[in-house]
């Protein structure tokens, strides 16, 4: 049987014949490296199918919808998605946090269209109906003010957008997450928020969320996480710093990123989303600044993005900052390598990938 038509059968809560299971233990277990990620052995793969497909038709009506708001319009694509990642990586962080007396902090990584923020919603509707409260804060709402921002430009003309190592509020992060981390049910706690289509596109602070009762923190951003490297690094030549004011603008970003390092030690785990290409990351993030412009809201022009995210680029570049985190498990938990068309790709432990 088709897996599509099988995934089908299972979100309108049809039964299953017993051929029907093991073909699903069989495609679960074929993709050994994302078996392992999620922890998944051949003694209790029949128990793993059975939850998920006893969850599967009560998650993805909710999941479905929330696709299609956002534009993701291939049912077939959120079938598989679901079964495939979505799902299993939610049970997995719900028996990550089981495992803690306090609230989990869950890093979420990756370049700018990889889908941090919609892995982060998405996995917050799963686990509402696994009975976690899940919450979700991105590197952005920790973004300097408006007016803050212009004092740092001032100070550091270099600094002229938002995003690089040095225009985040590290106290109020700091602040934020050890709250978060030490909630318990009565906790009462303010979430920064960030309003990207503020002040023409340059943006500003919005009203903080009150939440209550957290069990999951999904924190997400496009450096969380993110050491320092070694200053020799930049002496070798990328196609986005070759001149030796690009250097000195490269290697003073990694300098600051030792100011972060108290934030990164408040996470428990830290997922990385990986690109096939990081030049993919200019036309996924052209496709956001289109939609967001389409939905009514300001934005920035195709030109200003591409000088946007090439600057990204020059500040701590993916290929000096990003791509060694594919195989060091001292930092990265799970890698989620996102295709061309922003499809999923391969999922796995760095520890399973080390020769």
């Amino acid at each position: 049987m088709n897996l599509i038509d099988l995934l089908e059968d299972l979100a309108v809560g049809k039964k299953v014949a017993t051929p029907a299971y093991q073909q699903l233990t069989t495609e679960v277990l074929a993709d050994e490296l994302r078996a392992k990620a999620f922890g998944i052995t051949i003694a209790q793969v029949e128990e793993v199918i059975k939850e998920r497909s006893s969850l599967f038709p009560i998650i993805y009506p909710e999941v479905l919808q929330f696709c299609h708001n956002i534009g993701f319009e291939q049912s077939s694509d959120v079938l598989l998605t679901l079964w495939n990642l979505w799902l299993p990586l939610a049970i997995n962080l719900a028996a990550n946090r089981q495992q803690l007396e306090r609230p989990l902090i869950q890093g979420i990584v990756g370049g700018q269209g990889t889908g941090k923020s919609t892995l982060a919603a998405i996995l917050k509707i799963i686990l509402k109906h696994l009975g976690y409260h899940a919450v979700s804060i991105s590197l952005d709402d920790l973004y300097k003010t408006y007016a803050e921002r212009l004092l740092l430009i001032e100070q550091d003309p270099r600094l002229i957008w938002r995003g690089p190592p040095g225009t985040h509020d590290l106290q109020l992060g700091l602040s934020v997450l050890e709250q978060l981390r030490e909630a318990d049910q009565q906790s009462n706690i303010l979430i920064p928020r960030f309003d990207k289509s503020a002040k023409k596109g340059a943006g500003d602070r919005t009203q903080p969320e009150l939440i209550q009762a957290v069990d999951i923190v999904l924190f997400e951003g496009w450096f969380v996480g993110i050491r320092p490297i070694t200053p020799t690094a930049f002496e070798h030549q990328t196609a986005s710093f070759v001149t030796e004011t690009d250097k000195l603008f490269a290697r003073d970003m990694n300098a600051r990123l030792s100011e972060y390092l108290p934030l990164w030690q408040l996470l428990d785990r830290l997922i990385l989303l990986y690109p096939v290409d990081y030049h993919l990351s200019q036309e996924w993030r052209l496709q956001a600044e289109h939609q967001m412009i389409a939905a009514g809201k300001s934005g920035m022009t195709d030109s200003q993005i591409k000088e946007f995210v090439n600057y990204f680029w020059k500040s701590l570049h993916p290929e000096l900052f990003i791509k060694p985190l594919i195989t060091h498990p001292s930092y990265v938990d799970l890698v989620i390598e996102i295709n061309a068309d922003q499809s999923i790709g391969a999922v796995y432990r760095p520890c399973d990938r080390l020769p």
